[in-house]
C-alpha cells in the first residue's frame, strides 16, 4: 500500500503486556455522543494549529473530525494513571533516538545490552527494543513482482490448455501477478514522463514570471495582479495559477514536491520493479521457509545512517504514543502506551515470513495491542500470517490495521494480512481491528479520497489525512494513508487496555467499533465525486473512533462484568 503523496499533480493532468503500577480507572459519568447529523459544517479553512491537531478534535465542539482525544483528556482521563500497555509497532523500523520517542520504548529487562548473548533465551541476541527481521535490507520488490520472477522460468510462453490440474492454482496465480506487474511498470513509466513533463513547463513559467516580479516567492495576490504582456507569458501566469490553487501557493515548494514525485516513480523503476533486484540477499535467510529463523539483528533503526527509510514506522509510533508529558514536539494518542519495535516492511512488499514471525515476536515479549500498517494484495504464504493473527487471538493480543490506500472495496477485492477476504465473510479470529482513513473536512469529503472501504472487511474509520506526527532525526512532518489512521485506533486500544485490563482483545474491539460517532451523510469515495455512499455503509460499525466515547462504554461494560 503507497501513500498518495502526489495526487494533486496528478489532477492537474487532466486539468501491551500490564506491567509496573497498577490502573487507576477514571470515573465516568458522562453520556456518548451520538447524534452529529445536526453539527454544522465547517466553512473555513483550518489554521496551521488546528491541521497539526487535528486527530484530537471534537465534532461537537470543533467541528472537526477528530477523535474526542483532547476532551477525554481534559473531562475523563484527568490525573487517573492507566497501567503501561506495550504496543507493539510492525513497521518499517523505528528511529528509537528520537526526542519524542525515547522516554516511550519498550525496554527488554531481561536481556543485558551489547553483551552480544540470547540473556532471556528467547532466539534473539540482544534485542533490547524489539528485533530487526530485515537486517541490513532495505529496497525490495513488490510481491507480485517476486511471484512474477519466480515462476516465469516454468510458465513463460504456456498456454493454459498446457497446464496439468495440479499446476493450474499456481499457473493462474502467474498470470494474475504478471498482469498486474505489466500494469503498475507501465503506469510508473507513464506517470513519471508526465511529471517531467510537467516540471519543464512549471521551470518555465516560474524562471520568466519571477524575473518579471522580481521575487521567486510571489503571492496568489500578486500573480493575479501581473498583467501580462505576451500570448507565452499568459499561458505561463496560468499554469502557475493553476498550481498555486490546486497544489501549493509557493511555486519553489510546489517544484520540490514534484521533483520529489520523480524520485519517487524513478525508485520505483529501480526496485520495486526491478527483476535483477534481489532484496533478499542481505538477510541471509529463506524467505520461503517459515522454519528458517534464524536471521535478521537488533537495529531496529535500520542500516541506513540518515535513517531515511525508517520515516514511515517512525511516524506511525508518533501517533500512539509520542511523548506526552516532555513538552517536546507533539502530544501522541496513547501516554500508557510503550513502544516495541518489530522492523518487518522494506521499501516494497514485505514478506509473509517476516510478519508472522513478527506478529509472533510481539505477543511472546508482552505486546497486548500490535499495530500492522502495511498491505499487498498478493501473498504466496497468507497461513502463516493467519495462524499468527490466531496465535495473537489465543494469547488475547489485538492487532490494529490499515485498510489500505488504492480507494477501493475491500468487499470485493481481497488484501493481505486481514482477517476475513470477499469470498468467506466469517472472520478467523476476533482480535483484528481493520482501520478506513478520514480527511479533516466533515460533510462529503468525509472520507479521506485514498482510503478503502467495506461493509464487511473494514471495522471503523479515524484521521488519516496530512497527519502530524515524528520523523527521524527529531524532525515532525504531515504524513497521510491509513497507516496513519491505524496507530490512531491503537493509541485508544492501549488506553483502554491500561485502564480496564480485565476487558479481552475482542471486547476492546468491539468497544471501539460501538462507540464511535456515525452519520448518515452520503460521502465521496475513491477521490470519485461520481462515486458517492452513505458513510455508515462503509464500515462494519459505520462509525468514526472516538476516545472519549470508548472510554465511557469500557467503563460501563467493566463495572458490568
Amino acid at each position: 500500500m503507497k501513500i498518495p503523496y502526489f495526487k494533486s499533480f496528478l489532477s492537474l493532468l487532466a486539468a501491551g503486556i500490564i506491567t509496573g503500577c497498577s490502573s487507576t480507572a477514571p470515573s465516568v459519568v458522562s453520556t456518548p455522543v451520538s447524534n452529529i447529523d445536526s453539527i454544522p459544517l465547517k466553512v473555513q479553512d483550518l489554521s496551521d494549529a488546528q491541521l497539526k491537531d487535528w486527530t484530537n478534535a471534537d465534532l461537537i465542539t470543533d467541528t472537526i473530525p477528530g477523535m474526542s482525544v483532547n476532551k477525554a483528556y481534559a473531562e475523563i482521563i484527568k490525573n487517573n494513571r492507566p497501567s503501561p500497555v506495550i504496543v507493539g509497532v510492525i513497521d518499517s523500523g523505528v528511529d528509537i533516538d528520537h526526542e519524542d520517542l525515547k522516554g516511550v520504548l519498550w525496554t527488554n529487562a531481561d536481556e543485558i545490552p551489547g553483551n552480544g548473548k540470547d540473556d532471556d533465551n528467547n532466539g534473539y541476541i540482544d534485542d533490547i527494543h524489539g528485533w530487526n527481521f530485515l537486517g541490513d535490507a532495505v529496497a525490495e520488490n513488490m510481491e507480485y513482482t517476486r511471484i512474477y520472477k519466480r515462476l516465469k522460468p516454468k510458465y513463460e510462453g504456456k498456454s493454459e490448455s498446457s497446464i496439468s490440474t495440479a499446476d493450474r492454482e499456481e499457473f493462474n496465480t502467474y498470470k494474475a501477478a504478471k498482469a498486474e506487474y505489466d500494469k503498475e511498470y507501465a503506469e510508473a513509466v507513464d506517470t513519471r514522463e508526465q511529471y517531467l513533463q510537467i516540471q519543464s513547463q512549471i521551470t518555465a513559467a516560474h524562471n520568466a514570471v519571477s524575473k518579471e516580479l522580481g521575487t521567486e516567492d510571489y503571492t496568489k495576490e500578486q500573480l493575479s495582479d501581473f498583467k501580462p504582456q505576451s500570448q507565452q507569458m499568459t499561458q505561463y501566469k496560468s499554469i502557475l495559477t493553476q498550481i498555486q490553487y490546486n497544489v501549493n501557493e509557493n511555486i519553489p515548494e510546489a517544484l520540490t514536491e514534484l521533483e520529489e514525485a520523480i524520485d519517487y516513480y524513478k525508485d520505483r523503476l529501480a526496485t520495486h520493479f526491478n527483476m535483477d533486484l534481489d532484496g533478499r540477499a542481505k538477510v541471509g535467510d529463506d524467505p520461503y521457509d517459515i522454519t528458517d529463523t534464524n536471521y535478521g539483528n537488533n537495529e531496529v533503526q535500520g542500516p541506513e545512517a540518515d535513517k531515511e527509510n525508517v520515516k514511515h514506522g517512525t511516524h506511525v509510533a508518533g501517533i500512539i504514543a509520542a511523548d506526552r508529558s516532555n513538552n517536546i514536539g507533539f502530544k501522541g494518542v496513547s501516554g500508557n502506551a510503550k513502544i516495541l519495535v518489530v522492523r518487518a516492511v522494506p521499501d516494497g512488499d514485505e514478506y509473509d515470513k517476516d510478519i508472522a514471525l513478527g506478529i509472533r515476536y510481539a505477543v511472546d515479549n508482552g505486546a497486548k495491542v500490535i499495530n500492522t500498517s502495511f498491505g499487498k494484495y498478493f501473498s504466496p504464504n497468507p497461513e502463516w500470517v493467519i495462524d499468527a493473527i490466531k496465535y495473537a487471538a489465543d494469547n488475547d493480543v489485538l492487532i490494529v490495521n490499515a485498510a489500505g490506500n488504492e480507494g477501493i472495496d475491500l468487499d470485493t477485492n481481497r488484501v493481505y494480512p486481514n482477517d476475513q477476504d470477499p469470498s468467506n465473510s466469517n472472520e478467523i479470529a476476533d482480535n483484528f481491528l481493520t482501520v478506513g482513513a478520514l480527511n479533516y473536512e466533515y460533510g462529503s469529503g468525509l472520507v479521506a479520497d485514498f482510503s478503502n472501504y467495506g461493509k464487511s472487511n473494514v471495522d471503523v474509520f479515524a484521521p488519516g489525512t496530512k497527519i502530524w506526527s515524528t520523523t527521524p532525526n527529531n524532525t515532525y512532518e504531515y504524513l497521510q494513508g491509513t497507516s496513519m489512521a491505524s496507530p490512531a485506533v491503537a493509541g485508544i486500544a492501549a488506553i483502554i487496555r491500561g485502564y480496564y485490563p480485565q476487558l479481552s482483545a475482542a471486547q476492546v474491539k468491539q468497544v471501539i467499533m460501538d462507540s464511535g460517532l456515525t452519520t448518515k451523510a452520503t460521502v465521496i469515495v475513491g477521490g470519485d465525486t461520481n462515486n458517492t455512499k452513505k458513510f455508515d455503509n462503509l464500515s462494519i460499525s459505520g462509525k468514526m473512533a472516538n476516545l472519549y466515547n470508548a472510554l465511557i462504554l469500557a467503563d460501563q461494560i467493566s463495572k458490568n462484568k
